[in-house]
């Protein structure tokens, strides 16, 4: 080894010792006859000191170190004068009697600080400076911790860790795949997974009970904060269980993980229906840090000669405690920032509750006062409270007010990255209209089982039909999701019947499937966790891209290594391919 001790590892215990460390010049300080460098590796930062009294020509080297040269430096751990007890090593610094320059560097283009001035751009093309920094660095430790607490748990309840294919058969089910040339079947192609979803239920016929894997995906879809092209998920799958194993065991893994790697303990996890969450929160991933639950308003509000409530299909609310002081300047803001087109609302209505006990509403001309009390009393309005209204079709204006609601829980500072707030929404419908094919489709895959119950209802109410399905939400965030899946072959040709697949085009997409359920295939059901997400999720961020080590921006580009990227003719006429653009 180079070095002795790596840059975070002395302290007091060490003086007198005679090391060598080998990193990265943080920073440089001329002070009169003395030079102080911080040198910095993974694991922290060390202060060296050079004396023009005690070496004249190699504190004179010293001071022609530039930021980020990589360097090799030995001498005595003495104890410093100006303790900095912040880092672990601030009490000691080392009088360096010998240098290397191992190699000398270029002047960064941004600064390798906690607090860099690199705009995001600058520091995505040069990834690999910015991984040097703290923030990053720490972002991709805590992943690998939790990476570890994941195989540890599960290891530990039996399950096996299996690798599946990477190049498989496209589905045009779900996302958009990325498709792969094969050279050896000109005009074929191959898939990248969009989940492993076949193969772990394959392996369960298989007789594997315990399935996980630590996996990358891959989605070609338009890209957010918490989307990538490829991305990773803890995927698993069991057999032989009810939708209440699942639950317990992977809220365990959840509970551990939160234990062993924050500090935090939960009591059990909240469980709420699909319909419930729509209907509460307009979300089927509904933040409960936070109350301000939907109040339905038609019965309070119809009637009154107000178009715009009484043509509606839903009228519905919600209470922001303590805000009756609002100006009008800041309601007429608010009322604009919902007609944004990502929110398309068309307006809003407003009531104040003020402290005085009177009630002052944006509809006066249409409403009393005791019209509003009864407003009041259905929101559990107290003195001080307003009350935000909208209306128009039970979908729309149900998202719509969920972005409200999320707003104000913003502006209310309810939404504390440090608070956690987990719980189930089960019971989601298996089914979902799309407008445009004019056709239902799988709202989780083609996979998953509907309540025993409800299989009459595929030839009268495809839309009624509830699927065992069910989703972990974490701070109004999806965390991770799964349902118990058809494990009968006439069930599902009867799924993918009411999908809208011929019985020749179900064989040709999934037949290797449907044969396999011939041959003895167990219950079985599982789920699969985004872990890119609940990283984020523990590191306190908005965005995935900072716990990946290399990540995409939001056109799908690596601008570190210019990917994607044209490649050349005899690439192109070796794989049988003509571009057309």
């Amino acid at each position: 080894m180079l070095r002795t001790h790596t840059c975070g590892e002395l302290n007091i215990n060490n003086l007198g010792q005679t090391v060598t460390l080998c990193g990265w010049v943080q920073k440089s300080r001329d002070l009169g006859g003395t030079t102080f460098i911080d040198v910095r590796d993974r694991y922290g930062l060390t202060q060296l000191v050079f004396n023009v009294d005690t070496d004249a020509a190699l504190r004179e080297t010293s001071r022609a170190l530039g930021r980020e040269f990589v360097i090799k430096v030995s001498g005595e751990v003495i104890e410093r004068t100006n303790k900095n007890l912040k880092i672990p090593t601030g009490e000691i610094e080392i009088a360096v009697a010998d240098i290397e320059v191992l190699n000398a560097a270029k002047i960064p283009p941004f600064l390798i600080e906690d607090e860099t001035d690199g705009g995001e751009e600058l520091r995505a093309k040069y990834r690999y400076l910015d991984l040097r920094r703290n923030p990053i660095r720490n972002n991709l430790v805590l992943r690998h911790k939790m990476a570890q607490e994941i195989r540890k748990y599960l290891d530990d309840l039996n399950f096996i860790e299996v690798e599946t294919p990477v190049l498989i058969k496209s589905t045009p089910e779900g996302a958009r795949d990325f498709v792969v040339p094969s050279r050896m079947n000109p005009g074929e192609f191959y898939a990248l997974p969009q989940s492993p979803q076949t193969f772990k239920q394959l392996l369960m016929v298989s007789g594997f009970d315990r399935y996980f894997q630590i996996v990358k995906c891959f989605r070609d879809e338009d890209l957010r904060a918490d989307r990538q092209p490829e991305f990773t998920q803890i995927d698993c799958e069991m057999a032989f269980i009810t939708q209440e194993d699942i639950l317990n065991i992977f809220e365990g893994l959840t509970r551990h993980l939160f234990k062993n790697v924050k500090g935090i303990e939960f009591d059990d996890f909240p469980r709420m229906q699909y319909a419930d969450a729509m209907r509460l929160y307009g979300s089927d991933k509904p933040d409960i840090r936070f109350g301000m639950q939907f109040v339905e308003l038609n019965d309070v509000v119809k009637g009154k000669g107000l178009g715009i409530f009484d043509n509606a299909e839903l009228v519905v609310g919600i209470n922001a405690k303590g805000c009756a002081e609002y100006t009008r300047k800041q309601i007429d803001e608010l009322t604009e920032w919902l007609k944004r087109p990502q929110i398309g609302a068309t307006g809003m209505i407003y009531c104040r509750y003020n402290t005085d006990g009177t009630l002052k509403s944006s509809v006066d001309k249409f409403y009393t006062e005791d019209d509003l009390t009864n407003w009041a009393a259905a929101f559990g309005a107290e003195k001080g409270d307003l009350m935000l209204v909208l209306a128009g079709s039970t979908d729309k204006v149900r998202k719509q007010l969920n972005e409200l609601r999320l707003e104000m829980g913003t502006r209310l500072g309810l939404r504390d990255k440090n608070t956690y707030a987990p719980l189930w929404v089960l019971d989601f419908p298996l089914l979902e209209w799309d407008e445009e094919t004019e056709r239902y489709h799988a709202m989780h895959h083609p996979f998953t089982s509907p309540k025993p119950e409800d299989i009459a209802l595929l030839d009268t109410a495809p839309g009624d039909v509830r699927a065992n399905a069910y989703d972990l939400v974490i701070n109004g965030t999806e965390i991770g999701g799964g349902s118990i899946r058809i494990h009968d072959r006439d069930l599902q040709a009867l799924m993918f019947k009411h999908l809208g697949f011929s019985k020749e085009e179900a064989q040709k997409q999934f037949g290797f499937l449907m044969d396999a359920f011939e041959y003895g295939a167990p219950p079985h059901g599982g789920i699969a966790f985004g872990f890119d997400r609940l990283c984020s999720i523990f590191a306190g961020l908005d965005s995935i891209r900072d716990v990946i080590a290399f990540p995409k921006n939001n056109s799908g580009r690596d601008v570190m290594i210019d990917s994607p990227s044209t490649i050349a003719d005899a690439q192109l006429n070796e794989l049988k391919i003509k571009t057309a653009l």
